[in-house]
């Protein structure tokens, strides 16, 4: 082997080219990741409208009018559905003409009871026959208001057969088609307020407790807003139940007024500052370090064989020269300096 070396060399001369000798690879750089003093955390959140209405059919019938769809915009009292009332209608006149037939009978019970009065102050008949005169007055009363009161029932029915929007807003979905068949409970239309947002983020009780003690949060909007929005205290609202499950604590966030592109379902993060307990769950490495490969973020770090290793990770917000990482590393991994090295060695 050692007679090869030399003969490479010789080799090179004679054909007139220059030797180069094969060198190492520079050893990698590798940054210990080490746990920080507590600062910002953040979890998970996603965007909800506190006036969310699902509007339902309350009668049975087919859907004979559409007049919106989703996305429109509708006003307070706007009609946005209506529902065959043909059989309605017809029992509403029902009721009207039985309420006007006992009126008719009710008048003639009345006078009835006028001329009873005056045979009885003559002496012309009994108080039997008095008493007898002022119940039938009263029975058509009490049958006139029975009837007033069913015409007025029949009245609302034929109006719950045209639905109409609770407050003005944003028209989220339409289930039903023209023709359909509408039940009671039979979701139609679903309608949200767009001026008033918030965002619903679940934390651990611990946290929970901090915020309830009246920390300020932020509220960071991914692809709507470039920075974080600063949330008083006074419209973070701490729900006093917990999940028996996860022991996940309900917190909700209110958002600014007509926020401009916030949509009910969309993703947030919700960010806190942390206190004494949360120490050292932070981790940063050097932005440097990262790697983007089409949807993947990762880093390289070293693996227990000395090799570096290509690992994935959900990044933060940056500071500085360095960059959080939320997930996907811990205190004591080494992450390599120069990834595109590290891609090499194999």
């Amino acid at each position: 082997m050692r007679h090869r070396l030399w003969l490479l060399p010789v080799l090179a001369a004679l054909s007139g080219l220059p030797f180069v000798q094969a060198t190492e690879p520079a050893p990698l750089t590798y940054h210990a990741v080490q746990p920080t003093q507590a600062g910002w955390l953040s979890s998970d959140a996603k965007v909800e409208a506190v006036r969310d209405t699902l509007l339902s059919a309350q009668v049975a019938g087919a859907v004979i009018a559409l007049h919106v769809k989703a996305g429109d915009r509708v006003r307070a009292g706007q009609e946005l559905l209506r529902i065959d009332a043909r059989m309605a209608s017809q029992g509403a006149a029902a009721s009207q003409a039985q309420v006007a037939a006992a009126q008719a009978s009710l008048q003639v019970a009345g006078k009835e009871y006028e001329r009873q009065k005056q045979l009885f102050a003559k002496r012309y008949i009994s108080q039997a026959a008095l008493d007898a005169a002022e119940a039938q007055w009263r029975a058509a009363q009490a049958q006139v208001q029975a009837l007033q009161a069913q015409a007025g029932v029949a009245a609302t029915q034929s109006g719950l057969h045209v639905l109409r929007a609770p407050y003005a807003g944003v028209v989220a979905g339409v289930p039903v088609a023209l023709g359909d068949m509408a039940m009671p409970g039979r979701p139609l239309v679903s309608v949200y307020d767009p001026a008033l947002l918030r965002v619903t983020a679940s934390l651990a009780q611990e946290q929970a407790q901090r915020l309830r003690s009246g920390g300020g949060v932020q509220v960071e909007l991914p692809g709507l807003m470039d920075k974080r929005l600063d949330i008083a205290a006074a419209q973070v609202q701490v729900l006093p139940t917990a999940d028996p499950l996860s022991h996940t604590v309900p917190v909700r966030v209110q958002l600014p007024a007509d926020l401009p592109g916030a949509l009910p379902g969309s993703f947030a993060r919700l960010w806190w500052q942390g206190g004494e307990a949360d120490a050292g769950a932070r981790v940063l490495v050097p932005a440097k370090a990262v790697v983007r490969r089409a949807e993947m973020t990762g880093v390289y770090v070293r693996g227990g064989n000395g090799q570096p290793q290509l690992r994935q990770v959900r990044l933060g917000l940056p500071q500085g020269e360095m960059v959080e990482v939320l997930s996907g590393l811990r205190a004591g991994d080494q992450v390599a300096l120069e990834p595109q090295a590290a891609a090499k060695v194999r």
